[in-house]
């Protein structure tokens, strides 16, 4: 499968489905572990949600909500302690790249390969002929702009530019859903705002199911179709609000009476979870 497959949809539903399919399926999920001093914590109590194939939905509530754990599961990386979440309708075992592309925090890419090989690392450990993850890594650093960096090493590149690099390295199996935790917290404000917009382009000409994790309020806002608030610990869904802001999005609308309603009004939601 090579990315114009995946431009073209690639396991997303189609824009304007009558029947939309649901990427992500939570059902009464719940995780529990042992803390340093032998107590048992209930990070998240019975957490169910849907997530809508081709929507860009962010998870966001304060810390220690359970939201980055919710977002591990999600991606098979951690098995809840009671119940099930299932990608594009089979239960999510352990690690799926073909089906959840997971972006983190720090780009955590290998001082001693180029941008290009990083991005290639993963289809090396599961044996994909030289060719074609070469191509594969080609058109993911395509993708995300970097074509031109693709023998750069990542002291060479700045912070958004790795980002991006590690956003290409979970494109690059062509995932149906892919799951970012907090990717872009590390960056300054003005490099924040420029990958919020450069994530949107990709998401855009991909149609991949995207669950964001953040903190920010504004990219919250900014980047979504729907934010699931989560309560305080132990982490439960506290509401799920619509973004009815237009698409495109631009920066001009950060500065509207609208914005800074839906900014207040998940500000509320956290504070009274």
């Amino acid at each position: 499968m090579n990315m114009r497959n995946l431009e073209s949809g690639g396991g997303a539903a189609p824009l304007g489905a009558k029947a939309a399919a649901t990427a992500i399926d939570v059902q009464e999920v719940s995780l529990t572990y042992t803390s340093g001093s032998g107590q048992q914590v209930v990070a998240l109590d019975r957490v169910s949600c849907s997530i809508e194939a081709g929507k860009f939905v962010v998870l966001i509530g304060p810390s220690g909500c359970g939201k980055s754990s919710l977002l591990m599961m999600m991606a098979g990386l951690r098995q809840p302690t009671q119940g099930v979440i299932r990608c594009m309708g089979t239960p999510i075992a352990g690690p799926d790249p073909d089906r959840v592309g997971v972006v983190f925090q720090e780009a955590n890419l290998y001082p001693w390969l180029t941008a290009q090989k990083n991005v290639e690392f993963p289809l090396m450990l599961r044996k994909t002929p030289q060719a074609e993850r070469s191509q594969l890594a080609r058109e993911a650093l395509e993708l995300v702009g970097l074509a031109k960096f693709a023998n750069s090493y990542p002291h060479e590149l700045s912070g958004g530019m790795k980002q991006r690099v590690s956003i290409a390295r979970g494109l690059v199996h062509h995932p149906s859903v892919l799951l970012m935790d907090e990717p872009f917290a590390a960056l300054d404000e003005q490099t924040r705002l420029t990958m919020g917009d450069e994530l949107l382009r990709i998401w855009q000409r991909t149609g991949q199911t995207l669950v964001f994790v953040t903190h920010s309020l504004t990219e919250a806002v900014y980047l979504a179709d729907e934010i699931i608030v989560m309560s305080a610990r132990p982490g439960r869904i506290a509401e799920r609000l619509q973004i009815p802001l237009a698409r495109p999005r631009t920066m001009e609308m950060m500065s509207t009476e609208q914005f800074g309603q839906l900014r207040g009004r998940i500000w509320k939601l956290i504070q009274n979870a």
